[in-house]
């Protein structure tokens, strides 16, 4: 299954929201993103079909294996382009809402080079 941006979204903010917390539910994944409970549950549904998060008995999701390469993989675009634009004098909150728009679609090969640039 591939994966559009707003997957993607959703598998960051779960991979984000873990690191915070112990059980990460639907509600908390609205809240973070500021979309609608529905919106969630609806794209929820469709990352478990895809394979990328289960949902445990208690409401908690959890990333699988490959929901978990996918959004440490997002995590670590936004957390590296975030750094790269402030080091070039953007503002924090600027470079943090243009690295969201920019991890979904630069190359590997163009993200390999700025990671080689930033050590």
């Amino acid at each position: 299954m591939h994966l559009q941006e707003s997957g993607e979204m959703y598998l960051e903010a779960i991979h984000v929201l873990s690191g915070k917390r112990a059980v990460v539910r639907a509600i908390d994944v609205a809240d973070y993103l500021g979309y609608s409970k529905p919106s969630v549950s609806r794209a929820i549904g469709l990352l478990k079909e895809g394979g990328y998060v289960v949902v445990s008995d208690n409401g908690g999701l959890q990333l699988t294996d490959e929901g978990k390469d996918v959004a440490g993989k997002i995590f670590e675009r936004h957390t590296l382009l975030t750094s790269f634009l402030t080091k070039l004098g953007v503002s924090p909150e600027t470079a943090d809402e243009d690295a969201c728009k920019m991890e979904h679609v630069i190359s590997d090969e163009s993200m390999a080079a700025i990671k080689q640039f930033m050590k």
